[in-house]
């Protein structure tokens, strides 16, 4: 009986420990997740900094195009959005 115990402790023992593969999986698990979760944030950052920039181009040529037809002011300056 005591035998089964050991036997029984010692699959649990291997089956618990952690393998160098499953740290590696871990790993790029947590590469993966953390990409996401911090790129989806800066990528929108980055793109509201660039919409703001290009509106505020597009409405300075605008301003200083004034007179223009509104085709001609698209032509040059482009759309705001």
């Amino acid at each position: 009986m005591h035998d089964t115990r050991t036997a029984s402790a010692e699959r649990h023992a291997e089956r618990d420990r952690i393998h160098r593969r499953d740290l590696f999986n871990s790993l790029l698990i947590g590469v993966g997740l953390g990409t996401i979760l911090l790129g989806a944030p800066l990528g929108w950052f980055a793109h509201r900094i660039y919409a703001q920039q290009r509106t505020a181009q597009v409405l300075l040529c605008r301003q200083q195009n004034f007179g223009l037809r509104e085709a001609d002011l698209q032509a040059r300056c482009g759309q705001p959005y």
